[in-house]
């Protein structure tokens, strides 16, 4: 089957190395489009749990599938997250097509796009990352809970049903926590005259446009692939939330070639995939970055 084309892609909070993560599902949705960008707002490799026990081949194969698709022309953008915030010594660093950041602004048809992760909001990562460490920890094991449950409830003929958004719909504080989100991150677009603000993080996708007494803006959450299997599409001056779970033609394009895959093997695929041009700028390979480096670089007052 023909793959679709799109102008733009975003794709964020997939957690690899997780055991929450749909990596099967992310392969088939990959497949099926051929995208000029991509962008991968952050938390794609889950290096805060990333353990050597957990990194089936499938998770490896959504790696080897995303540096094809940039060795064949799509830009692929990676703006780093906070589980993977190891990755951030390497902003904008350069590989052919293949480029890290943390943040960006694109021209989308002579509209200001902003797209950058979220978790700079988050105060409880900026100030107690052992505690949000530990919350992540907390979320794998919800998950896995969460798959038993699902398993019984298929033996028994019922619908499946998600504990974590049960929680998040549930928990008065949740709640505020995501709605003051959405609102920070439209504010603040508005206020640095952007079009669009695109974000990930809370693992809610959404679309909608914010107005105040100083102008409008349209907020644009990815989702996540863990429990909603959504990413952002934009094609023709118009956005829409892609949700794998309602596409009927996501069989067509599952993978037959998820075989045994170790590292060496992928490697081997990166370095053969015509992939060089590397551009390291010295100046983010320094380790000692602090974090309000990191908030003047995402475009936010210290204040």
């Amino acid at each position: 089957m023909k793959k679709r084309k799109l102008e733009l892609v975003v794709i964020s909070d997939t957690h690899l190395g997780t055991y929450g993560c749909h990596a099967d599902e992310l392969i088939t949705y990959l497949n099926s489009i051929q995208p000029k960008k991509l962008i991968l707002n952050g938390d794609i490799i889950d290096i805060w749990q990333f353990s050597k026990r957990y990194f089936p081949p499938s998770h490896l194969k959504v790696l080897k599938k995303i540096i094809g698709m940039a060795s064949k022309g799509t830009e692929v953008y990676y703006i780093t997250g906070n589980h993977d915030e190891m990755l951030r010594k390497f902003s904008d660093t350069s590989m052919g097509n293949f480029k890290i950041m943390n943040k960006l602004v694109l021209n989308l048809d002579g509209k200001k796009a902003w797209f950058f992760h979220g978790d700079v909001f988050d105060v409880s990562i900026q100030n107690a990352k052992w505690l949000a460490k530990l919350g992540g920890y907390g979320y794998d094991f919800l998950i896995l809970t969460n798959y038993f449950l699902n398993w019984c409830l298929a033996k028994m003929g019922r619908e499946k049903y998600s504990l974590s958004k049960r929680i998040k719909n549930s928990v008065k504080g949740a709640v505020k926590y995501i709605n003051n989100f959405e609102t920070t991150a439209a504010e603040l677009a508005i206020e640095n005259h952007y079009d669009y603000v695109v974000c990930g993080h809370i693992h809610q996708p959404k679309k909608e446009v914010y107005e105040n007494k100083h102008g409008s803006c349209t907020y644009l959450n990815s989702g996540d692939w863990i429990e909603n299997l959504t990413a952002l599409e934009y094609s023709f001056k118009r956005w829409k939330i892609y949700h794998y779970n309602h596409d009927r033609l996501s069989p067509f394009f599952m993978d037959e070639d998820l075989k045994e895959m170790d590292m060496n093997e992928l490697i081997a695929s990166i370095t053969n995939s015509g992939i060089t041009n590397t551009d390291v700028d010295a100046e983010y390979l320094n380790e000692n970055k602090t974090d309000n480096d990191f908030l003047d670089n995402q475009g936010f007052s210290q204040d």
